[in-house]
C-alpha cells in the first residue's frame, strides 16, 4: 500500500452525467449536462485531492456510427475504434473546456489535458467469441443479412423485430498511456483520460499496437487505470445515490458501507445485475484485490460528500 498516494482519486463519471435520461444529447444539452455534473469534482479539487475523471460515451458512439452509415454513399465508414477515438477527443474537449472555466471561477490554478487513451485487450478473450454488446442504429432483416455478408458482422434480433450489430466486450488488461498520465498528475494536472473505456488495442506479434472492433467496460477501465497511477480512491459517479439491495423494490435499502466479502456474497445470489450495478461491483472488486483502499458509488450530484464518506456507498476490504 505505500505506493498509493491517498488523495489521488479516479472519478468515472457515468452517461447520465453528459446527457440526462429524455434528452436528444445534443452538444448543448452535454455542455448544461458537464457544468452541472463538474461542480462536485471542483469541490475535490478545491479540498486537495488530485483527480483522474474518466467518463461513459455509448450514446455518443452509437451517434456517430450512425452519422457514418447515413453517409456511407458519399464517405468511407469509420471503423468502431476510430469512432471510440472521435467521441473521447469531443467529449474530451468538452469536459476539458467545462472544467477549465469552471476552476478559473473557483480560483484555482490547476492545469487541466485530455488524453486520448488506448487500452490494451488480449485478442483470445472470450468475449470475442460472443459478443453481445450492442451498438449502432437498428436495421431490417434484409440489411442485417447484408451487413453479416459484406462487413463480417454479428447482428441479433431485438424485441421490436428490427437487429442491431453486437460486439466484444474484452477485459482491459493495461492502460498504455498510464505512465503518461500518471506523470501528467505529478507535476499538476487534472487529467481526463480513458473515455468510454478507453480505444481497444492488441499487440501483433512484432509488438506493436493494432485497434480493435470492440467496446470496453468504462468502470473496468477506470479500475485498471486507477491500479496503474497509484490511486487510493475508485469513485465511480452514476444515476442513483449509492448500492441498493433490493433495489426498485418497496424493501429496497441503502448500504453506506459495504465490505467486499458481502459484495461477492450479494453479486453472487443476483443482487446487482450485469446490466445495471453488476459491472461497477466488479470494477470495485476488483480495484480493490488490486490494493485499492476505498471505491465508491455515488450520485453524480454528490461527488464530493461521497468523496468525504457522508453521502455514497464506500466499498472497502
Amino acid at each position: 500500500m505505500n505506493d498509493r498516494r491517498t488523495k489521488l482519486v479516479v472519478i468515472a463519471l457515468g452517461g447520465n452525467a453528459i446527457i440526462s435520461s429524455g434528452q436528444r444529447g445534443t452538444i448543448a444539452e452535454q455542455f448544461a449536462n458537464s457544468r452541472k455534473s463538474l461542480k462536485g469534482v471542483v469541490k475535490c479539487i478545491k479540498n486537495g485531492y488530485d483527480v483522474v475523471i474518466t467518463h461513459g460515451n455509448g450514446p455518443q458512439v452509437g451517434d456517430a456510427l450512425i452519422r457514418a452509415e447515413m453517409a456511407s454513399n458519399v464517405v468511407p465508414i469509420n471503423p468502431l475504434g476510430i469512432c471510440v477515438a472521435e467521441t473521447e477527443g469531443s467529449m474530451g474537449y468538452m469536459l476539458q473546456q467545462t472544467l477549465m472555466n469552471a476552476l478559473k471561477v473557483a480560483k484555482q490554478d490547476n492545469p487541466v489535458i485530455a488524453l486520448v487513451t488506448q487500452v490494451l485487450v488480449d485478442p483470445s478473450d472470450d468475449a470475442f467469441d460472443n459478443p453481445t454488446k450492442p451498438i449502432g442504429p437498428s436495421y431490417e432483416e434484409w440489411e442485417a443479412i447484408k451487413f453479416t455478408n459484406e462487413r463480417d458482422w454479428k447482428l441479433t434480433e431485438n424485441s421490436h423485430g428490427k437487429y442491431r450489430r453486437v460486439v466484444a466486450s474484452p477485459i482491459p488488461l493495461e492502460i498504455i498511456d498510464a505512465d503518461v498520465i500518471k506523470h501528467l498528475v505529478d507535476i499538476g494536472m487534472v487529467v481526463i483520460a480513458a473515455g468510454g473505456g478507453g480505444i481497444p488495442v492488441r499487440r501483433d506479434k512484432d509488438g506493436n499496437l493494432e485497434g480493435v472492433d470492440a467496446v470496453i467496460d468504462k468502470d473496468f477501465a477506470s479500475a485498471i487505470l486507477a491500479k496503474e497511477i497509484g490511486a487510493s480512491t475508485l469513485l465511480m459517479a452514476t444515476a442513483v445515490d449509492g448500492v441498493y439491495l433490493n433495489y426498485n423494490t418497496p424493501g429496497q435499502e441503502l448500504l453506506s458501507e459495504l465490505k467486499t466479502e458481502d459484495a461477492r456474497r450479494y453479486l453472487e445470489v443476483g443482487h446487482f445485475p450485469p446490466g445495471s450495478m453488476g459491472p461497477k461491483i466488479e470494477a470495485a472488486l476488483n480495484f480493490l484485490d488490486e490494493g485499492g483502499t476505498n471505491a465508491i458509488i455515488c450520485s453524480v450530484n454528490d461527488i464530493a460528500n461521497a468523496l468525504e464518506g457522508k453521502s455514497g456507498t464506500s466499498i472497502t476490504l
